[in-house]
């Protein structure tokens, strides 16, 4: 019965999250404190990862959430208040991103995340899916730390990467998910 309510809570959570995605919502911030989020995100991703800025150079276009929040226990959910596509450095469109999961979890998170379209076809998917579905659509590279070390501009050949940084909080567990990714229009 626990199982249940807790699992009915964490799905109307979601739900109510996922009712934010399309106008923004007082969680995403203004245009302005997205761009400064991610100005600083970015920066700092650059510092501690000098692959990123490499991959960076040669982007279509980057899609940087500066602040997820995840937590969970059986059930979860994360939410991703203002991101920022940018290309050629300019930030073009605001998105938010919601996740479910369910599965062997407990905790909470906050982590941020960069997603680098290296192709004009996937940052395409991202504008005409109407809310990109990680796992659905191009495969997502995930960078780790060792194989940002290893990663040069010459041995690409994915479409598009992913980069987690400035990880707090505990997180265990192993379970499903689903993540959609959705444009936003705040003030």
């Amino acid at each position: 019965m626990l199982n249940r309510t807790l699992l009915s809570v964490l799905l109307m959570s979601l739900l109510a999250l996922t009712g934010c995605q399309s106008t923004g919502s007082p969680l995403s911030g203004t245009k302005a404190e997205i761009d400064r989020g991610a100005d600083r995100a970015l920066n700092d991703l650059y510092a501690s990862t000098p692959a990123a800025r490499a991959l960076a150079a040669k982007a279509k276009g980057i899609l940087v959430f500066p602040t997820i929040l995840k937590a969970g226990f059986i059930g979860g959910a994360q939410y991703g208040g203002g991101g920022a596509l940018r290309k050629n450095g300019k930030t073009v469109a605001y998105y938010n991103t919601v996740a479910g999961s369910y599965g062997l979890q407990a905790g909470i998170q906050k982590f941020g995340y960069a997603l680098f379209f290296m192709t004009d076809d996937s940052l395409k998917y991202l504008d005409k899916s109407g809310g990109f579905e990680v796992g659905v659509g191009p495969s997502i590279v995930l960078v780790d730390e060792g194989m940002g070390r290893s990663l040069t501009t010459s041995t690409l050949q994915d479409s598009i990467y992913g980069f987690i940084f400035d990880q707090k909080g505990l997180m265990a567990g192993l379970g499903l998910q689903g993540s959609k990714i959705t444009r936003i229009y705040p003030d």
